[in-house]
């Protein structure tokens, strides 16, 4: 009997320790997830459509850039580190040339508010550009966010 007794204490403990110590051991490290880009498409009439991006989505896309940056804005009112072109939203068709023949080819039009290049963005994809995004809120929504813009004399 007194061995019984032991033997029940035992368990006892050991189902205590193993409570105790539930969800105690090795915890794994939060895996960091990947920023959200915060993007929503935008229909175009006739078919199609592009992308909006938010201003922290496009600070994620800059960190390993993969498309081509364009300042849609007229007249120069600044502009956002990494520009590659100047075109103005009213005259894609008219610059063509300037623009990659590869229609699939990632474009990513901003203006000062997101007017101007949310046209340039519908000119484009009217153009037969597959890939197509809009900083969503401009220039403005950038510096709103934290992002610095550059005033660079054009």
């Amino acid at each position: 009997m007194a061995l019984r007794l032991k033997a029940m204490n035992l368990l006892l403990v050991l189902l205590l320790a193993i409570t105790a110590c539930r969800g105690q051991g090795a915890v794994p490290a939060p895996t960091a997830a990947p920023p959200t880009l915060q993007t929503q498409k935008v229909p175009v009439e006739g078919g199609g459509s592009y992308t909006d991006v938010s201003a922290a989505g496009l600070a994620s896309m800059l960190k390993n850039k993969d498309f081509v940056f364009i300042n849609a804005h007229v007249p120069y009112e600044g502009e956002i580190d990494s520009t590659d072109l100047f075109v103005p939203y009213d005259q894609v068709e008219a610059n063509l040339a300037r623009l990659p023949a590869d229609k699939n080819a990632k474009l990513l039009p901003y203006c000062r508010t997101g007017g101007m290049s949310a046209i340039a963005a519908r000119k484009l994809v009217q153009l037969g550009y597959t890939n197509v995004w809009n900083l969503d809120g401009g220039m403005v929504g950038w510096e709103q966010a934290g992002y610095p813009l550059l005033q660079r004399q054009r």
